[in-house]
């Protein structure tokens, strides 16, 4: 058997990304462009689009494509697309942009030239329209929605060649994979059944049970976190990609489980995000995608279980891929061990549930957590992170010095 196809028509990778032999010429040529800043969302949607990620994408997204995956799901061609990929311009830059011409894409944080696009379209957003059907909430209180007016009043659409990947390579060796490379990679082991399980926190006992229940259902499966921007709060991806390998070299089968990481930044648009999860996991050759309890919800903002009622309601040919559903898992003192909702009789009292803002204020004061909630090997780097916090509260810890994993990739192969 062979691995799931990518996503599209063509059912064929389409990166985006110049040869590197390439790129320096194309560098020197687009520094004699006109500019168009991006901002960090963008930024990582542009990488996400170089490596191939969204494929069949081949740039930002014109007006007929973006009101169509607000809306409809789905390109002007038909093509299933849950959420749109675009590019913003304030009034001062798109005005002075006529089709037909040629810019250069540069990070609006550190100013480097990341890309060329081809002016295809210019158009107004209708910020209201977009948040309302992508994010189900206009609320400014939710981080995707204030990303979204915080954007320019118009959009820039074209195709795009891509320059550069950013920092990633360089910061997360051997993690940060392509969909090419982990298709290669998983058919060097054997593997065509590959299920994904997305992360943007700390694995604990219930998200390692959700990862070998896969496991034994598929081939394999991809623990595949993001790279991206968070939201305050959250733990940087450094930190996890510690705790992860601590936790996949203690009580994983070798040969059965891989960790890589996707540069994307997260959107926080809960059901709408689980099936672009679902898009990109295709192209990066897994088969099934694990979607729990409020998969890239943020708040309250949507139902627990919202992510997997979507899913039934898209065409049975949207995607190749399939998803995998589950309840809320936890450890049973009455089971004497890992459960779901569906499995455990029990009453909830007998069940070890920790919210990730107390478990926050225990590892930073350095409580005792309770006995099955998380592996010891996790709890100690976690432990080390937030008391570094606490020691140094004006440092936010996205600005902390990197502490990089020094595990290569054939060693997360276990």
């Amino acid at each position: 058997m062979s691995l799931v196809q990518p996503h599209g028509v063509s059912r064929a990778l389409q990166p985006l990304l110049v040869p590197e032999p390439d790129r320096a010429e194309r560098l020197a040529r687009a520094a004699a462009l006109p500019r168009v800043p991006m901002t960090s969302r963008e930024t990582s949607d542009l990488i996400m689009l170089g490596i191939g990620a969204f494929t069949p994408l081949s740039g930002f997204m014109g007006e007929d494509d973006w009101r169509g995956s607000c809306g409809q799901m789905q390109l002007a061609d038909g093509t299933f697309w849950p959420l749109p990929i675009t590019l913003s311009a304030g009034a001062e830059v798109a005005g002075g942009l006529k089709e037909g011409t040629e810019v250069a894409l540069a990070d609006g944080e550190t100013g480097e030239l990341m890309a060329t696009l081809l002016v295809q379209e210019r158009y107004r957003i209708d910020r209201q329209y977009e948040c309302s059907e992508v994010y189900r909430t206009v609320d400014p209180a939710h981080p995707g929605v204030a990303k979204v007016l915080e954007q320019g009043e118009y959009n820039l659409a074209g195709p795009v060649e891509v320059l550069s990947e950013g920092t990633f390579p360089q910061q997360y060796p051997g993690l940060y994979l392509s969909p090419a490379q982990t298709r290669e990679l998983f058919q060097r082991l054997g593997w065509s059944t590959v299920a994904a399980f997305q992360t943007r926190n700390p694995m604990h006992r219930a998200h390692e049970y959700l990862a070998k229940v896969a496991v034994e259902v598929c081939d394999g499966v991809l623990i595949h976190q993001l790279l991206g921007r968070l939201k305050a709060g959250d733990i940087p991806a450094e930190v996890r990609v510690r705790a992860i390998d601590s936790l996949v070299a203690g009580y994983f089968v070798p040969g059965t489980c891989v960790q890589a990481g996707y540069p994307m930044e997260m959107r926080y648009a809960g059901p709408r995000e689980a099936l672009l999860h679902a898009v990109f996991r295709q192209n990066y050759g897994c088969s099934h995608l694990i979607v729990g309890r409020d998969h890239a919800g943020v708040g309250s903002y949507y139902g627990p279980f919202d992510a997997q009622a979507i899913f039934k309601e898209i065409p049975e040919q949207a995607l190749q891929l399939r998803p995998m559903f589950f309840d809320l898992t936890f450890y049973c003192r009455g089971c004497d061990g890992m459960a779901s909702s569906r499995t455990c009789p029990h009453d909830p009292s007998q069940r070890l549930l920790i919210s990730g803002t107390d478990l926050r204020q225990m590892l930073s004061r350095g409580d005792l957590v309770p006995e099955h909630f998380s592996r010891p090997e996790v709890l100690e780097i976690l432990k080390e992170y937030y008391l570094g916090l606490s020691q140094d509260s004006g440092m936010a810890g996205s600005a902390r010095s990197p502490v990089q994993s020094t595990q290569t990739l054939d060693q997360r192969r276990t």
